[in-house]
């Protein structure tokens, strides 16, 4: 499992050095033979809210853009999209940009237009214009591109335009903050006794290890998200890195989190269909189990990092709504139901009611980790566009949180791990013993 982990790491840090192109200060060109291509070159989108949400653009050469009659052209989400998905002979190209409800000549080295929100924050696409977008005899000679800045601002508590944050984005700094508090708190209570259960060895010793070390990852990543926020508030690009580094960290605790879980129930399933007399719970690293882990746990990583070439947004894990979140959802679902059904099983036939509450726990933190992410994508739907992502990214994190709490309240618990490990030393799960011990490799 190192192996796999060593490659992950390698193939990750190549898409941590992605950059970035949603951050709400923007430096560029305008091109004319871009926005000729596409009838507009795209700039940015941002969900603005209030009454004094603000853009500001900043020209260096006046002359090339009032030689090329250059503006900015900004559009509702909702209407954009029908013009595009709508039948393209119905409008031409001046027509379309016609439509475009706000509009910024660019004479002056500045230029701030205040755009009203009324009654709820909606998506505004914007896009550069100039003489030549529309020009059906345009040829792509070489023309002087026009470098800007520009700034996206929603108002503040105080009713300012400073906030870099749009409407989808407004709350998570504080979340994360928030989140990172937690878990300080938290190390600060229970840090040195789990560090003594975890040096002292005994049973659960190897899952109690790699359950920290996926918490440890979850825990870098809020720690690497707030650092990002915290710069991104201020200057609206943020640290582009920490925000790849926080996802790496969340796809780091993911991978670890499912080889843990699919190794013990796989494990747990095989022990029972060959029907150990001996040790009828123990989870040997067989090549089976080993193998059927692995296998799932690579599908998932070449997922996630489809998913996140796919959105070099840095902001969000579990909203990008694209064919490879769609397969992450499939993935886990299917094994929701197929350990959920292996776990039902065991439970229908174990006798003893210590063991039975035990498998039935750790059921409930299994199949909370796998669903939660599938059923807050499914019932974000109640909720408006810049909600659906923050809904998702925070559920998500709270679910995956609590099933932790879960899974070591299961296995540091006095009532189900003494008093069963004293049951028999090789009856309880990944237990080790002088006479066997499993041999997991993670």
């Amino acid at each position: 499992m190192w192996g796999l982990q060593l490659l992950l790491t390698m193939a990750f840090s190549c898409f941590c050095w992605l950059p970035s192109s949603r951050g709400k200060t923007l430096r560029g060109s305008f091109s004319s033979s871009s926005a000729w291509m596409l009838q507009g070159q795209s700039i940015s989108h941002f969900q603005f809210y209030g009454d004094h949400a603000l853009l500001c653009v900043r020209i260096n050469n006046i002359a090339a853009a009032v030689g090329k009659e250059a503006k900015i052209y900004l559009f509702q989400a909702q209407e954009w999209l029908r013009l595009q998905e709508g039948n393209q002979e119905l409008y031409s190209c001046t027509e379309k940009l016609s439509k475009a409800p706000l509009t910024v000549t660019l004479n002056h080295t500045e230029h701030n237009l205040t755009v009203s929100q009324i009654p709820y924050p909606q998506t505004w696409y914007v896009f550069y214009v100039d003489k030549f977008t529309c020009d059906n005899n345009f040829e792509d000679s070489v023309l002087e591109d026009i470098s800007f800045e520009m700034i996206l601002l929603n108002p503040d508590a105080e009713g300012n335009p400073l906030d870099h944050f749009s409407a989808g984005e407004s709350g998570l700094h504080e979340f994360f903050f928030l989140l990172v508090l937690v878990y300080f708190v938290t190390a600060c209570i229970y840090a040195q006794s789990l560090w003594q259960a975890i040096k002292k060895g005994g049973p659960m010793h190897m899952v109690l290890k790699v359950l920290t070390t996926a918490l440890l990852w979850q825990a870098g990543s809020a720690l690497a998200n707030y650092l990002h926020f915290s710069s991104y508030s201020k200057d609206g690009i943020g640290v582009p890195f920490m925000g790849s580094l926080a996802k790496f960290c969340d796809i780091a605790s993911q991978i670890q989190m499912l080889y843990l879980l699919l190794s013990l129930c796989v494990g747990w399933t095989i022990g029972r269909m060959k029907k150990y007399q001996s040790r009828p719970l123990q989870w040997d690293s067989t090549p089976a189990s080993t193998g059927i882990a692995v296998v799932i746990v690579i599908i998932q990583s070449i997922l996630l990092l489809w998913e996140q070439f796919e959105d070099t947004k840095h902001h969000s894990y579990y909203a990008q709504h694209n064919l490879a979140e769609i397969f992450i959802i499939i993935l886990r679902v299917c094994l929701a139901l197929s350990l959920g059904y292996g776990l039902y099983q065991i439970i229908t036939v174990e006798r003893t009611t210590l063991k039975r509450e035990f498998y039935i726990t750790f059921a409930k933190g299994c199949i909370l980790w796998f669903l939660c992410h599938p059923v807050l994508a499914a019932i974000s739907f109640i909720f408006s566009d810049y909600q659906r992502e923050k809904a998702i990214t925070i559920g998500v994190i709270i679910c995956q949180s609590v099933s932790m709490v879960i899974l070591y309240r299961l296995f540091l618990s006095h009532s189900l791990y003494w008093e069963v490990s004293s049951l028999s030393s090789v009856t309880l799960p990944l237990t080790i013993s002088s006479g066997h011990k499993s041999r997991p490799h993670f």
